[in-house]
Order: C-alpha cells, then sequence, then structure tokens
C-alpha cells in the first residue's frame, strides 16, 4: 500500500530533459528530412530532360516537386 501512495504523489508531467530531447529528435528528424529532399533534388537535375518530361515536370520544377510546393503548372501534369 505504501508503493502507491507514493506512486500516486508523483506528477505526471515531463520533466525539462524529456523537452530537451524532443527537441532534439525533432532538429534529427529536420536535418533528416533536409538532406533527403536535398539527395533527391541532385537526382533529379542529374536525370535528361526527356525523363523530367516522362515524370511531368520540367527542369525549373524540380524543387518546387520536391518541396511540395504545388503551383498551377506542375498540377496540371498529376
Amino acid at each position: 500500500m505504501n508503493t502507491i501512495s507514493q506512486t500516486a504523489g508523483r506528477s505526471l508531467h515531463s520533466s525539462s530533459s524529456d523537452g530537451f530531447f524532443r527537441k532534439l529528435a525533432n532538429g534529427a528528424y529536420a536535418l533528416f528530412d533536409r538532406l533527403e529532399r536535398r539527395s533527391a533534388v541532385k537526382t533529379l537535375n542529374e536525370l535528361d530532360d526527356r525523363a523530367l518530361r516522362d515524370i511531368g515536370i520540367t527542369r525549373s520544377q524540380i524543387e518546387d516537386a520536391v518541396y511540395g510546393q504545388a503551383k498551377s503548372e506542375l498540377t496540371r501534369y498529376l
């Protein structure tokens, strides 16, 4: 019974270290996402114009397509 009363008195709020690790993890995910998108831009830039046309974008639309900035020109192909 003593254990139950001690547990009930503890706060369920996360500690400041939890917030730090959450921010650290979010930063790591953001960095990974950024690196992945940069890699996609590089890969698409290495394709020839015919291959880009086959997937429905032009060379000037690569970054918009990778970063999800849908423009009317892009949505026309999709």
